[in-house]
């Protein structure tokens, strides 16, 4: 039986997810077989795994510091907004279906026993299990039906470390007032409190943290200081979204409401002098170098809104003087047409017409006049951006394989990336039929035998061209990143030298590193140890 801890947040976003990642590095660093451990995570950045199936980012994040492998065992439910009422719901890494928050609720409990499965699976692989919570425990409306805070750590007899978030204020407030509303069972299983996001002098803090121990009467593990870090992040809420600072060489991508896989550019952030902004209007845009349009939750919707603000005539109009390369959904709203006749991403599909058999394990009965009236709508075609000879068509199955290959022969901006090769992933419910000619050809071949993405270019290849692909991480092998930045450099006659040495994947392994460093320097891990020791059996 292996052992457990759990840490859980005063808040989302109080540094959970990191947190729970530098304990992973530590314990694997110490010798320890480690998995992380997220029962229901909230977000639109996912994975798909080496067997074909969908699990957050979070946990793929964490699975790297403890240096194993992804698994559906770390993230047994995955809800992906798909608008500001509903989710789909992805149970073991496959769809079940999309379902409105208050069914869901009603729903959730039934899925105990895959939680626990799950748990039960990833015990017999691991010497410790680092679990993460979900927002905060003391959410009163929702802890009578709890599978993610301490009603899983019940469920698994987990000691509990309590994050707080000091950066944005009220720590004090947030940790006593989170357990005051615990019930007492609960209260007796938070071991430890950290405060997190520290900046200043550590001394000018040691009295509240002695008021915060006597009245809370638990112990503060420590006070971790604000970190700068290069990690992926859990969701939107990331502060890189905020980022309007602009570079030698400025990337933008266009922030689209249900963006999803924005760390596709995460490999940018880290070259010297370029910046990466996520705009959400035309004000914000300003005159980039390179546009990127990211994946979405909801193409159709997105390309709505870009459409409604004026960021789809700035994108097309700069279009003519930069690059543009869209990812996923960015790829499928840069052609001629997207239909929807299945109704996939119509709002009022939740729970229908696609998954009937689940809408009735929860009560909830299709619709058939609407289910028509989906089908009629979804199959008029939205027109698109028209920036690529592409036709979408929305499909009810979700393609989910992890995929390698090259680029094929690229002409213009971007020509010295022909011919180099690449790992990804493919995450779609889409299929799209491309138009090739003089002035546009596939972008990539992949190890398959398929072709993927186009790029267009116009007036001899004089112009920089626009880009598409389905595939996710396309930008973090080798010096792929470095080379578009080279070219957009060299197109702007400004000088510019790449100063972080070696590929992603390796500048991923020091971050971690850097972490796992800075925990051990903050945290009692002394006292962490034997919270493990005192749970369950011992290592």
């Amino acid at each position: 039986m292996a052992k457990v801890i759990m840490v859980q947040g005063t808040m989302s976003n109080a540094g959970k997810s990191l947190i729970v990642a530098g304990l992973c590095r530590i314990f694997a660093q110490d010798g320890y077989r480690v998995a992380p451990f997220k029962s229901q995570n909230m977000a639109l950045n996912s994975y798909i795994t080496e067997d074909g199936l969908e699990m957050g980012r979070a946990q793929v994040m964490q699975a790297e510091a403890a240096g194993v492998k992804p698994s559906v065992l770390m993230n047994p439910i995955l809800l992906k907004p798909t608008n500001d009422v509903g989710s789909q719901v992805i149970v073991k890494g496959e769809v079940l279906g999309n379902m409105r928050a208050r069914d869901y609720f009603a729903y959730k409990k039934k899925l105990i026993p895959t939680i626990c499965e799950a748990f039960s699976e990833l015990e017999k692989q691991a010497d410790i299990i680092v679990m993460e919570g979900a927002g905060s425990p003391a959410e009163i409306n929702l802890k009578s039906d709890d599978i993610v805070n301490m009603g899983l750590a019940k469920l698994v007899d987990a000691p509990v470390l309590l994050v707080g978030d000091i950066d944005r204020g009220g720590v004090f407030a947030q940790l006593l007032g989170t357990l005051i509303l615990l019930e007492e069972d609960e209260k007796a299983r938070v071991k430890g409190l950290i405060i997190n996001k520290f900046r200043g002098d550590k001394t000018i803090l040691d009295p509240g943290v002695e008021m915060l121990e006597e009245r809370g009467g638990v112990k503060v593990a420590g006070v971790v200081p604000y970190m700068h870090l290069s990690i992926e992040d859990e969701d939107s809420l990331s502060g890189q979204l905020d980022n309007h600072d602009v570079g030698v060489i400025d990337l933008a991508v266009i922030r689209f409401p249900r963006i999803s896989n924005f760390t596709d550019f995460n490999v940018f952030e880290r070259l010297e002098g370029v910046s990466v902004r996520y705009v959400s209007s035309v004000q914000e845009l300003g005159q980039p170098d390179m546009i990127f349009l990211p994946g979405s939750k909801n193409t159709m919707g997105d390309l709505h809104w870009m459409r409604q603000n004026g960021l789809e005539a700035a994108v097309k109009k700069l279009a003519v003087h930069i690059p543009v390369w869209g990812i996923c959904g960015g790829y499928q709203m840069l052609g001629r047409t997207i239909s929807d006749p299945h109704g996939v991403e119509n709002e009022n599909s939740l729970c229908e017409p696609l998954y009937p058999a689940h809408c009735e394990a929860i009560s909830h009965e299709p619709d058939t006049i609407a289910v028509e009236r989906i089908k009629r709508d979804g199959a008029l075609p939205l027109r698109g951006m028209e920036l690529i000879d592409t036709d979408t068509t929305l499909m009810p199955e979700k393609m989910r394989t992890q995929t390698r290959g090259k680029f094929e022969n690229v002409t213009g901006i971007f020509s010295t990336l022909s011919g180099l090769e690449f790992s990804g992933y493919e995450i779609h419910m889409g299929k799209t039929t491309v138009s090739t000619g003089e002035h546009q050809t596939p972008l990539v071949q992949l190890a398959d035998g398929r072709t993927d993405g186009v790029q267009r270019m116009e007036k001899g290849g004089e112009a920089p061209g626009v880009y598409g692909s389905y595939v996710h991480g396309i930008f973090d092998d080798g010096d792929i990143a470095v080379r578009i930045v080279q070219a957009l450099a060299d197109k702007k006659r400004v000088s510019w030298k790449p100063e972080a040495g070696g590929d992603y994947h390796a500048f991923k392994e020091q971050q971690y590193d850097k972490l796992a460093q800075g925990l051990r320097e903050h945290l009692d891990m002394e006292y962490v140890y034997s919270i493990l020791q005192e749970s369950r059996i011992s290592v």
